[in-house]
């Protein structure tokens, strides 16, 4: 096997990419339902195909606020007129020829509700990118690719790139959010566990340049710290004796 690149494994990489983005969306499929369930417009809601749609995830369009619905020429020209207006288990809930239906699925309290939801999973991607990436200089990289993956996956499932400023604003924002906090975290844990580190290191480098021989320092170190360890041991439990002798001479 060819030697790897120090940093570089691309296995772990993509590893990580892909239990990042399983994980974004899992929580967005257990957040979003249940609030459109409660807050959004009945009927709108059914007219999209209900909250466990999948396009309330995958669909910019939802989250923008914006139809779905093809028209009379749009379809005709897909060979789609067929299946006009929307449909949800089995039945037509609304056909485009008439016009009103064009509109009829449409619920700004939907987009908001959405919008709400995605904020929210990016701060919750706050703690899987602090478990699973660790690295501070890793952290704008995973996130940036997640936001491109679900770029790429909204414009495949809507047919259309995303148009909305309303959409980037919301998707931006929680990538800001997500970066921002996250690399605050991964810096702090780092810094913690270098001080330790450079802490034990430090005291073997003294014992070392004070015995001139790196084994004997190594284990003057250890003896040291136990010694410590000890001598800590004992005066608690002398502490607890000279307490113990004052309270029974007190009771006398």
């Amino acid at each position: 096997m060819p030697p790897r690149l120090q940093g570089w494994d691309p296995v772990l990489i993509i590893s990580q990419i892909v239990c990042l983005q399983s994980l974004h969306y899992l929580t967005l499929c257990i957040i979003i339902p249940p609030l459109l369930s409660i807050f959004a417009e009945p009927h709108a809601l059914a007219h999209q195909g209900g909250a466990p749609n999948v396009s309330m995830i995958m669909d910019w369009r939802e989250l923008a606020g914006r139809p779905t619905l093809m028209g009379n020429q749009a379809d005709a020209a897909r060979g789609w007129s067929g299946f006009k207006g929307a449909w949800s288990g089995g039945k037509n809930l609304g056909d485009t020829a008439a016009g009103w239906e064009w509109n009829a699925g449409l619920d700004s309290t939907r987009g908001w509700l959405i919008a709400f939801s995605w904020l929210i999973v990016c701060g919750i991607d706050i703690i899987y990118i602090y478990h699973l990436i660790r690295k501070p200089t890793h952290v704008l990289d995973f996130t940036l690719t997640l936001l491109f993956n679900h770029i790429i996956l909204t414009t495949y499932y809507s047919a259309s790139l995303p148009t909305s400023l309303f959409f980037w604003l919301v998707v931006l924002g929680g990538a800001a959010i997500t970066v921002i906090f996250a690399e605050q975290l991964c810096v702090k844990r780092e810094m913690q566990e270098g001080l330790g580190t450079v802490g034990v290191e430090s005291g073997r480098e003294w014992e070392d340049n004070r015995t001139g021989n790196p084994e004997e320092g190594r284990l003057m170190a250890s003896q040291s710290h136990e010694d410590i360890e000890l001598s800590t041991v004992n005066a608690s439990g002398n502490a607890v004796a000279s307490g113990s002798g004052t309270s029974w001479r007190d009771r006398l």
